[in-house]
């Protein structure tokens, strides 16, 4: 995640998404999908700026390069601030394909698996009868009333 300089962004919107790709290019990494989050006010003021593009790239890179790649955004000039997280390799799929804005679907074998519930006779069952509620009341005063509404 990036958060770009807004008024580079406005003046350059393809020239974000090439930037990064360079960047991770250069310490021989891989895109996986790289696109625009949100424009929006920070929440505080970060190097005079008020308000950020935030940018959301998920990329491949060997571990030894990611200091160089946090290097890189450092250096940057339009970048205000960056994160860079590691993702589980069980999650990556779901991650790309929901910021491509792709559904991910089913895989064969996968469809529905029904699950059995079994219900023992020792499990409490909450009495309902004895839950107050405002049809009980029967012109009760206004404040049990109103906490009902």
């Amino acid at each position: 995640m990036l958060i770009y300089n807004s008024n580079s962004y406005t003046r350059d919107p393809a020239g974000v998404g090439g930037k990064i790709a360079k960047m991770v290019e250069n310490c021989d990494g891989e895109v996986l999908v790289s696109r625009l989050w949100n424009e929006q006010r920070l929440a505080y003021p970060i190097k005079g700026h008020r308000k950020g593009t935030y940018w959301l790239t998920y990329f491949r890179v060997d571990s030894t390069k990611l200091t160089e790649f946090k290097r890189a955004c450092r250096l940057e000039d339009d970048i205000l601030r960056s994160l860079t997280l590691r993702v589980d390799p069980r999650l990556v799929e779901p991650l790309v394909a929901h910021a491509k804005g792709e559904r991910l679907m089913p895989r064969p074998g996968e469809e529905h698996v029904e699950v059995p519930v079994v219900v023992g006779e020792d499990i409490a069952v909450p009495d309902l009868a004895a839950v107050e509620t405002a049809d009980d009341l029967d012109g009760g005063d206004e404040e049990s009333q109103e906490k009902f509404r």
